[in-house]
């Protein structure tokens, strides 16, 4: 059996995190995985949802050390936590904030952990083969699922984007997230970036455009940024003195022409992209401004099996096929055409909810906004589409009259619902059961902006 080490640092002196009291290198990291180690239930699986990113981190490295998986959902939702227990009977929760853990059996992150970092003496190995942890989809189109992956595939992911990003051997990159570790674009570019990518994290998950900027100021350049499109938009919107980034790296969502370089212009630094999903992890990047194509990870291929796309090689287990319409180009990169879920089709016409939604929140005067699908369909069967819009300063009328301009007639939303917020999750996602209940709250309460 195989092994690798649980971080790829050179020296048990190098920088690991930023604390709000202060660095933490590798030994402090090591020292405090250990003393965890030893308070943790016997349980081989445990659901980390610790909110602080190093406590977080802290919290995997003890489940390796201990042979324990760490079970990471993206939403912690009743719903969520009630259907991990029942795959995982005797799984217990890691805290480190007053969440609502249900009946389910809880360690509390302790305030001071009896660490000795004098005592640490090498970086361990962890077998390679090891599930380390469970992710489980954001449930944006359904249910979340579990898809397990082997400390193997995590490392050899960290390498693949450490690498893209030029990380591995150019100056150490302080990263700074929006994105919570729990979700696996959080975990991949914020802690597998910290374990195996030469590049230290700020513990914080700062989420208003202010706590965004004084997290940027409390740790040194040159910075990184690990956001999405939905947290760049506000950040830039408040119109707040931004500090000096070096780089920007966004997913979750597709990236708009305009907010790239808005974003761009306005921190003066690239603003890449990372392409993945949670069954393969992260697969391809691109700098939307310099080539819309996107370029495989190392090691990654993607190809045509029949009518879907599928990827394999690298760092991906298996071969994993995409949700995404892909066209594959002859040099090895490819088009993203959008999500196959997302492609509907009205009146003999295509579209997607993706690019209906850019259209409905590229409307001045819209804050926010997305159309969605009602899982109660019309007695004839015909697909009827509704939106909802985030529109301080307009009528519903004024509204569809402007979106009336960048979209066929087909797909004009009935109803168009405007709403005082969307129900975003912590990377900007819209789960299909909080659009799902938003819809039915609208239409019991009359709410159609388009009367």
């Amino acid at each position: 059996m195989s092994a690798l080490p649980l971080l790829g640092h050179s020296s048990l002196d190098d920088l690991f995190a930023y604390l709000p009291d202060g660095p933490a290198t590798v030994r402090d990291f090591l020292a405090s995985a250990s003393a965890l180690t030893t308070i943790l239930p016997a349980s081989p699986y445990f659901l980390n949802l610790c909110q602080d990113r190093y406590r977080f981190s802290v919290g995997l490295a003890a489940g390796l050390l201990g042979g324990r998986t760490s079970l990471q959902p993206s939403s912690q939702s009743v719903e969520t936590l009630r259907q991990i227990r029942r795959q995982h009977p005797d799984v217990f929760c890691l805290c480190d904030s007053a969440f609502d853990s249900l009946d389910l059996p809880r360690v509390d992150f302790p305030d001071r952990l009896a660490a000795s970092p004098e005592a640490v003496a090498r970086i361990p190995d962890i077998p390679a083969e090891r599930v380390a942890i469970i992710a489980y989809t954001s449930g944006s189109t359904g249910l979340p699922v579990a898809h397990a992956k082997s400390w193997g595939s995590l490392v050899r992911n960290a390498r693949a984007e450490a690498g893209r990003l030029g990380l591995l051997h150019g100056p150490r990159h302080t990263i700074v997230g929006t994105v919570p570790a729990q979700h696996m674009y959080g975990f991949e570019s914020t802690v597998l970036l910290a374990l195996h990518g030469n590049s230290p994290f700020w513990s914080g998950k700062p989420f208003y455009p202010q706590d965004i900027v004084c997290a940027l100021q409390s740790v040194p350049s040159p910075r990184l940024l690990v956001s999405t499109p939905f947290h760049l938009g506000t950040l830039l919107a408040a119109e707040v003195e931004l500090p000096t980034v070096e780089r920007l790296l966004s997913a979750t969502a597709p990236l708009s022409r305009q907010l790239a370089t808005a974003a761009e212009s306005r921190f003066g630094a690239p603003l890449h992209e990372i392409y993945g999903c949670t069954e393969s992890g992260q697969l391809a990047s691109r700098r939307l401004l310099a080539d819309p194509a996107w370029r495989p990870l190392d090691g990654v291929c993607l190809e045509r099996e029949g009518d879907r796309t599928v990827a394999f090689g690298g760092h991906i287990e298996g071969r994993v096929a995409l949700a995404d319409e892909i066209e594959l180009l002859p040099d090895g990169r490819f088009m993203l055409l959008g999500r196959n879920a997302d492609l509907i089709s009205i009146a003999g016409k295509r579209s997607s909810l993706a690019y209906l939604d850019h259209q409905i929140t590229a409307i001045p005067g819209v804050v926010d906004g997305a159309f969605f699908e009602p899982d109660s369909a019309s007695p004839q069967g015909i697909t009827r589409l509704c939106a909802f819009a985030v529109a301080p300063q307009l009528t519903g009328r004024q509204v569809l009259a402007r979106l009336r301009q960048r979209v066929d007639a087909a797909f004009l939303p009935r109803p168009l619902f405007l709403v005082d917020a969307l129900p975003r999750n912590s990377t900007g996602k819209l789960p299909r059961a909080e659009l799902q209940a938003l819809y039915e709250s609208c239409r019991t309460t009359s709410r159609d902006a388009s009367r």
